[in-house]
């Protein structure tokens, strides 16, 4: 289970990166005015955030049916991982809106 346990561990850290650097790119569409292509990646961040959920509800899963492998500093880092670019999708949502209120301003 340890090296599946890995595998589950580095498949949350691929999508949660994936889907924090799509949020960091949408926020800088956002920045420079190209509001279909921030929000075409806020999609795209959602999506791997959720890819990423995924897989962590199979890992809930498992620990519920009592197949747990202990405490894993990968897969605790994963998890780190996953909520901060959970967090920083939220955020950017927000600070594309304000870019959206910035430019109907001007």
């Amino acid at each position: 289970m340890n090296d599946r346990m890995n595998e589950i561990a580095f498949e949350i850290i691929l999508y949660a990166g994936n889907g924090k650097s799509s949020a960091m790119e949408a926020i800088q569409e956002a920045k420079d005015g190209n509001f279909e292509e921030a929000d075409q990646k806020i999609k795209e961040a959602g999506e791997e955030l959720s890819k990423a959920h995924g897989v962590q509800t199979e890992l809930l899963q498992e620990e519920a049916k009592g197949n747990g492998a202990g405490v894993n500093v990968i897969l605790v880092h994963s998890q780190d991982h996953l909520m901060t670019a959970m967090t920083l999708r939220d955020m950017a949502v927000e600070i594309i809106e304000l870019h959206r209120l910035r430019q109907e301003v001007r």
